[in-house]
């Protein structure tokens, strides 16, 4: 694993010009690599689009649409046998009647499973991605110089200056998650105040 210091600009030309002062530092072409990060939701990773496979509240709607099939089908069946019984319908309404309840039932259900798991999933799901979009500066480096990189990243405007293990091969960092949270370089951190 190669050791990276990363920071993110707004833009190309902000960018170019940050990795030009990281040349005149004396760090190597192939060592400096700049490409853009999407915004949040928009990194593909799914082949229907999108960065997650199931949407966080919808995990729990299989196990709720099976209860309310179950109830739906059992509630519909006891109508369905009151209005055969008490209007002499035939058979067939009765199955009918029983059928929209198992329907009804599992939509009920599964959207109730989904209404009561998904605020606080999805909550989690965006705190967990803290990385914004933008134009990204990465730097192999050595633990001899790496705070000498982020120095010259911060002083060429770069923001959320951090600090990775990853695998840098043709002079690019080639195991970039942009979902993953970045680890920021404690000495620049961004004060907020």
């Amino acid at each position: 694993m190669s050791l990276i210091v990363a920071a993110r600009f707004t833009t190309f030309p902000a960018a170019e010009s940050a990795a030009q002062k990281l040349f005149d530092a004396g760090f190597v072409e192939e060592d400096v690599t700049l490409f853009f990060v999407n915004p949040r939701g928009q990194h593909g990773r799914s082949p229907i689009g999108g960065d997650i496979h199931a949407a966080p509240g919808a995990r729990e709607a299989p196990k709720g649409a099976g209860t309310g099939l179950t109830i739906g089908a059992v509630i519909g069946a006891v109508v369905g046998v009151a209005i055969f019984a008490a209007f002499s319908m035939p058979l067939l309404v009765s199955l009918i009647v029983a059928g929209v309840g198992a329907y009804v039932g599992s939509l009920i259900g599964a959207m109730s499973r989904t209404h009561e798991h998904g605020k606080s999933r999805l909550r989690v799901l965006y705190h967990e991605e803290a990385r914004r979009s933008g134009v990204l500066v990465a730097v192999h480096v050595s633990p001899d110089n790496q705070f000498d990189a982020a120095r010259v990243l911060r002083d060429a405007g770069g923001a959320a200056i951090e600090k990775a293990s990853g695998r840098w091969q043709q002079g690019r960092w080639a195991d970039f998650d942009p979902l993953k949270t970045p680890e920021p370089i404690q000495e620049f951190a961004e004060k907020h105040t």
